[in-house]
């Protein structure tokens, strides 16, 4: 479903900084990959290359076979509009939204209204254990809340791609566990693929592989 092929990433100087080269990764649907790394290996460059929002210095993107680097700046936002779906570390919540309201955008912008899109927020506001809480308002919600909104609003449009960037790192450990499993149950029920940017061991181990991003590109980590 994904394909990504000698991705490389440079960022100009003066000198020239080089983030990584010739990264590699093929994701299928219900795969779920962690991406760890230290602090300014590109892990989160990596994840705005794979959703088109920046353009490698060389290499290869495609999704569902269509070539993400020759797609232009529109192509790109309908697709991304389309078939991606991301949480981030911060919830990015509106605040003067309902939380029903909050999980429908992706709807909106893809022209769905009304009944399906209404039957669609109630199935994945119960699916995230956010079951009736549609009309309370962002400021009534906790952290772990606030991210089962984000979590709620990813997956709601049915996205291919989930691209996660640190989703926990506001939570405390036992919210982010929680909310860890959730993102995975969710990936897996709705049949997409999943991209988990983390630090975190800990988190790490809720995908399926571990794979660490480099200035050589991207491997699974070697045993001690």
């Amino acid at each position: 479903m994904l394909v990504v092929h000698g991705l490389t990433k440079s960022y100009a100087g003066p000198p020239p900084r080089a983030v990584f080269a010739d990264v590699d990764l093929e994701l299928f649907p219900g795969d779920y990959v962690a991406v760890m790394g230290e602090s300014g290996s590109g892990k989160s460059t990596l994840l705005n290359l794979v959703a088109g929002l920046d353009s490698p210095d060389r290499g290869s993107i495609k999704l569902d076979g269509v070539e993400l680097t020759t797609l232009d700046d529109d192509a790109l936002t309908v697709l991304r509009r389309k078939h991606l779906g991301f949480v981030f570390q911060a919830f990015h919540v509106l605040p003067y939204l309902t939380v029903a309201r909050n999980v429908a955008l992706p709807l909106s912008l893809l022209g769905m209204t009304g009944s399906d899109a209404d039957a669609r927020v109630t199935s994945m506001l119960a699916g995230v254990g956010l079951e009736g809480r549609g009309e309370s308002m962002p400021r009534e919600l906790s952290g772990g809340e606030l991210q089962r909104v984000a979590i709620a609003r990813a997956l709601v449009h049915g996205p291919r791609l989930v691209l996660a960037d640190e989703p926990t790192g506001n939570l405390d450990a036992e919210t982010a566990g929680q909310v860890l499993r959730l993102l995975r149950e969710q990936i897996k029920a709705n049949g997409a693929a999943g991209v988990l940017v983390t630090h975190s061991p800990v988190a790490a181990q809720t995908c399926d592989r571990i794979l660490r991003l480099t200035l050589a590109g991207l491997r699974a980590p070697t045993s001690s």
